[in-house]
C-alpha cells in the first residue's frame, strides 16, 4: 500500500469554468449578449496532444473567454462534436451550473427574451437567498442570484 501525501496547499486557483456547446456565436451571444460577459479571446486547438488530453483522438476545439466580471467562462465547440445527451439536473451527479449574481432576478429575468428556458419562477430559499435557474442554448444550467 503505497503512503498517501499531503496535497499541495500553494500554487492553485480557479482558471475558469468550462461549458461544451454546440454552436459558438450562438452561445457568445447568450452570454455576452444577453448576460453581459465580455468577450477576452478567441483560439483554437487541435493535433494529437489535444486529443490525448480531451480523451478523443482527431478532435480540434475553437475556444472562446468570456469575462464575467471577476470569473471566467471558457466556452468551447469540438469538431466533431459528440452525441447530443439529455441536459444535466442539479441533483445527479455530474449535474454543474455557472452562476451569475444580478442586482434584481425578478428585473433581470423579465428582460432576457421568452425563448430563454427558465426550470421554475424565481424563488427565495431558506437561506434568504432568491434565485431562479435557466439554462443556455445547449441545455447547461445558469443560476441567477441576487448578492
Amino acid at each position: 500500500m503505497a503512503e498517501s501525501q499531503d496535497p499541495p496547499t500553494s500554487g492553485v486557483e480557479a482558471h475558469h469554468t468550462g461549458l461544451t456547446v454546440a454552436d459558438l456565436d450562438r452561445s457568445i451571444e447568450f452570454y455576452a449578449g444577453l448576460l453581459g460577459c465580455t468577450v477576452e479571446s478567441r483560439f483554437s486547438v487541435s493535433g494529437d496532444a489535444f486529443g490525448a488530453v480531451v480523451g478523443s483522438d482527431g478532435v480540434s476545439g475553437r475556444f472562446v473567454h468570456l469575462d464575467s466580471g471577476g470569473s471566467r467562462i471558457e466556452l468551447v465547440e469540438y469538431e466533431p462534436a459528440a452525441s447530443p445527451r439529455e441536459p444535466a439536473t442539479l441533483p445527479q451527479p455530474g449535474g454543474s451550473h455557472v452562476a451569475f449574481a444580478v442586482e434584481d432576478v425578478d428585473a433581470f429575468l423579465g428582460g432576457l427574451p421568452d425563448r430563454v428556458d427558465r426550470l421554475s419562477e424565481p424563488r427565495t430559499t431558506d437561506s434568504g437567498t432568491r434565485l431562479v435557474f435557466v439554462r443556455d442554448p445547449d441545455g447547461n444550467l445558469v443560476e441567477l442570484l441576487e448578492a
